[in-house]
């Protein structure tokens, strides 16, 4: 089928869109979280998933797919656009803002490493894909989802039980 390589660049454009989102939701919420028991895992958090964007820009340069930067502001503009729900307060941030906060991140990093193994299966038959590299993106995708489940475990329990 032709339209395969089309399909990559596009899977990969989509998936560098929702990083450039995450990244955004990250660096906000190791704002908003700094000085808190939140604070030093979420921006540890953040350092990474900002070294992970670059990991997935690098990776599309190696396969010589060109990232569509108008895309990329359209996750931007998600990521505020998604700052805009129900949680109890009309102005302000709740006690469940950082749950659902939490929440967000882990499917975030989800995607992350759904997009690791996809490109750990094209591996196989496409050499400039670094297979070592995917390998340690994955391990650090899986460490990111449990550190975000512990805390936002944690974070549900205090919020949500009476």
């Amino acid at each position: 089928m032709t339209d395969r390589p089309q399909f990559l660049g596009i899977y990969l454009n989509d998936h560098l869109t929702g990083s450039a989102a995450g990244v955004e939701l990250f660096r906000r919420a190791a704002r908003v979280h700094r000085g808190t028991a939140l604070g030093p895992p979420v921006a540890s958090l953040a350092r990474e998933v900002e070294q992970d964007h670059e990991s997935l820009r690098r990776i599309m340069a190696d396969l010589g797919i060109p990232a569509m930067r108008h895309r990329m502001l359209l996750g931007r503009l998600a990521e505020r656009a998604g700052r805009l729900k129900l949680n109890g307060r009309l102005l302000a941030r709740s006690p469940l803002s950082d749950v659902l906060e939490l929440e967000a991140m882990r499917l975030s990093v989800e995607g992350k490493a759904c997009a690791w193994r996809s490109l750990e299966a094209l591996s196989g038959s496409d050499a400039r894909i670094d297979v070592a590299r995917l390998h340690e993106l994955l391990r650090r995708a899986e460490q990111q989802i449990h550190v975000l489940e512990t805390l936002r475990g944690e974070r549900a329990a205090q919020v949500l039980t009476p």
